[in-house]
């Protein structure tokens, strides 16, 4: 193990190759989460609810879904999808974007997906030197990604990523691997306390919600991981990240209506960029202010 590590310091690019690779194999599986984890919840829900209130003869599904199982098929036709298929990105341009048994179209997303994780994780392991924050901050990114498009799709922001991140974020800074362990938990109770006390505020005013509960957690996970200081910053990159894409959005959209718009993603953007911008940002905006 030793000489693996002395082998990664001394060879950056092979790290850089490494976590490129295993990146985009993350986000094939990525893309299996995004789209499973939100129907387990919603079977679950039902399921629960099916046993508290029988009277209302919920429908609910006896097959097994998990993220395991059933295997992949095409949505199309049912065709089970083969090992071959299954290499990220590669299958998908070899395919030409369709399906081998009945050429439906593929979604540009899951190659899309992957390319993205895979570009994320060789910045990450281009910006943080080799060893346990490392592989911290790749975990971080990956279910970055997972709650980003969740919550693009959904509105959701599910527990079952937020809350483990939240932790996560505090057990590794027992050991001060981002920010001292004081600084975690105080980031942690201001980065909930803060978006509750806003929702609680503007609910309160316009008799409307503003923003769910799964943000609160985000941000609570992400002062867990990077410290109270950091909250101001997130908020800011978040706010601006909001802004230009929701506008952009807006623009690009043929339904000119106001729709409600999730936060999650980018409070995932904000919270990305400080993991791996965070000290030249820290830097430059102490500098406006000072």
């Amino acid at each position: 193990m030793n000489e693996l590590a002395m082998l990664m310091e001394q060879i950056p690019a092979l790290v850089y190759v490494i976590a490129t690779v295993v990146g985009v194999l993350v986000g094939s599986f990525l893309n299996v989460v995004i789209y499973r984890l939100p129907i387990m919840m919603e079977r679950d829900w039902k399921r629960e609810c099916s046993e508290y209130f029988p009277e209302a003869n919920l429908k609910t599904e006896d097959e097994v879904f998990n993220l395991v199982l059933p295997r992949s098929r095409c949505p199309e036709c049912g065709h089970l999808i083969g090992s071959t298929e299954n290499i990220p990105i590669i299958s998908w341009l070899i395919q030409k974007g369709r399906c081998k048994h009945c050429s439906c179209k593929i979604s540009k997303r899951y190659p899309f997906i992957e390319l993205l994780t895979g570009i994320l994780s060789f910045t990450v392991a281009y910006f943080i030197p080799f060893g346990w924050p490392l592989l911290f901050a790749l975990l971080f990114t990956w279910v970055l990604v997972s709650l980003t498009f969740i919550d693009f799709d959904t509105m959701l922001l599910p527990d079952q990523l937020t809350l483990p991140l939240l932790w996560f974020g505090l057990l590794i800074n027992i050991n001060g691997s981002f920010i001292g362990l004081t600084d975690a938990v105080l980031g942690a109770a201001f980065g909930y306390l803060s978006l509750w006390s806003i929702y609680w505020i503007f609910k309160l005013v316009t008799g409307k919600e503003g923003m769910g509960y799964g943000d609160f957690k985000l941000l609570a996970a992400l002062g867990a991981w990077f410290g109270w200081q950091a909250l101001p910053l997130v908020i800011l990159i978040s706010s601006l990240a909001g802004a230009i894409i929701g506008i952009g959005l807006i623009v690009a959209s043929k339904d000119k209506k106001s729709k409600p718009m999730p936060f999650g993603p980018y409070l995932a953007i904000a919270g990305w960029v400080y993991l791996v911008y965070g000290d030249v940002i820290n830097q430059f905006y102490y500098s406006l202010v000072l």
